[in-house]
């Protein structure tokens, strides 16, 4: 969370203080910062002696985190388009 913040903080003060003319060398430095931050991350995880352990039960979360959300706005959106787009499709139809 923090390397977030730090980089959100980066961002706007680049877009606040950086004239245009260093726009090219501001958006070449995030872009190296970036690398190195993902560079390290996988170092770091690389390191870890039970990295083959932790990744399984990594990925089976990550599944959980994105399947879940993803299947109740399914859920959620799909009634809402039916009521809210065939009512609009209905008007239109009349109105012609």
């Amino acid at each position: 969370m923090d390397v977030i913040i730090i980089m959100c903080a980066g961002i706007l003060v680049s877009k606040i203080f950086f004239p245009i003319k260093w726009k090219r060398i501001n958006e070449l430095l995030q872009l190296i910062c970036t690398l190195l931050l993902i560079f390290s991350m996988g170092v770091i995880l690389g390191s870890r002696e039970d990295f083959l352990d932790t990744i399984t039960t990594l990925g089976s979360q990550s599944i959980l985190f994105f399947l879940i959300p993803a299947v109740f706005s399914v859920i959620a959106v799909y009634p809402l388009t039916k009521i809210f787009l065939n009512d609009k499709k209905g008007k239109g139809k009349d109105e012609n």
